[in-house]
């Protein structure tokens, strides 16, 4: 927490055009006691501490963030992750177009040093560029996402009760009022850690797998085709019998050392790996019925004129 308070006091976005809503879901670690102290040593009056304790879930967090915003812009970002200092300015650039809808900023890592932090990076396994290029409808993770608020008072918010695949849910629901347009902004960037042990890998692959479930149970999207006793067979062998010496033959020609040598034999069985969990994750998730559920704005007084405030600076255009 303290490393991503001091990205969001850095950025160099208006301050007085923004607020930053954090919201605690319901944790029983420091972060209270964290982010009250940080506010009121800061003494920083754009900063508000949150609470969502009925329902543990990320989408919930966010609906309660949502609901206490007083702005015409929402961005969205995760405690683990560290915006650059121009995240915001970059992010808010293209809703200088009216027809835009939704913003995706890019998802790097952070440097890593493990095997596995290696690999994941080659994959890009964090990008923006992947879920943009779903095969149903684009759609940006919510580690670096901006919604107009008149798209949300269409669709209504996040399920509150989803555990996963929440953002492409909500993305899609504004993609398919058919008036609104999602666009990429790769200069708004914010770091994000890789996982660093297999079973830290394997619960993300997992997630992904449930994802694919419920989203295909909501929206029909098709499910990820999973590999045969052939298939899996076939890979394998091809891994020992020719990726293997293939990789002892180039390394030995060139100048990667030990490192370069790990990082090229790990590639197949950790994609094997990964496909694994995800058709694992896939195979036994079942959307719960409280998850269909979509809540609404509910507004007991009408907004603060602060709304006018927090829309992008004209200049940007």
């Amino acid at each position: 927490m303290p490393d991503l308070l001091t990205c969001l006091r850095q950025q160099t976005y208006p301050s007085e055009r923004v607020e930053y809503l954090l919201v605690d879901n319901n944790s029983t670690d420091r972060t209270a006691e964290i982010l009250q102290r940080f506010i009121s040593d800061s003494a920083l009056s754009n900063f508000c501490y949150l609470r969502e304790t009925e329902i543990q879930s990320a989408y919930a967090a966010r609906n309660t963030g949502l609901r206490a915003a007083r702005g015409e812009i929402f961005v969205f970002t995760d405690a683990d992750c560290r915006p650059q200092s121009d995240w915001l300015m970059h992010l808010l650039q293209p809703f200088s177009q009216p027809k835009v809808g939704i913003v995706a900023g890019e998802v790097v890592a952070l440097p890593g040093q493990t095997w596995l932090e290696r690999y994941a990076d080659r994959q890009a396994i964090l990008s923006q560029t992947h879920t943009l290029a779903h095969s149903f409808l684009p759609y940006g993770q919510t580690a670096n996402l901006a919604v107009r608020r008149s798209t949300l008072e269409q669709v209504g918010l996040f399920r509150p009760h989803l555990t996963t695949g929440g953002d492409a849910d909500l993305c899609w629901r504004i993609l398919q009022q058919g008036c609104w347009q999602i666009q990429f902004a790769e200069q708004a960037i914010v770091r994000h850690r890789h996982r660093a042990t297999l079973a830290e890998l394997r619960s993300q692959w997992r997630r992904y797998g449930r994802s694919n479930r419920y989203l295909h149970q909501l929206h029909g999207v098709s499910l990820m085709k999973e590999l045969t006793r052939r298939d899996w067979i076939y890979r394998w062998s091809r891994w020992l019998l020719k990726e293997m010496p293939v990789t002892v033959i180039k390394v030995n020609h060139s100048e990667t050392g030990l490192l370069g040598w790990i990082d090229a034999m790990v590639e197949t069985p950790l994609n094997l790996l990964c496909q694994q969990a995800r058709a694992q994750g896939q195979r036994q998730a079942r959307l719960p019925d409280a998850a269909r559920e979509i809540v609404w704005f509910s507004w007991p007084e009408p907004l603060a004129p602060m709304a006018a405030q927090l829309s992008p600076p004209r200049d940007q255009g």
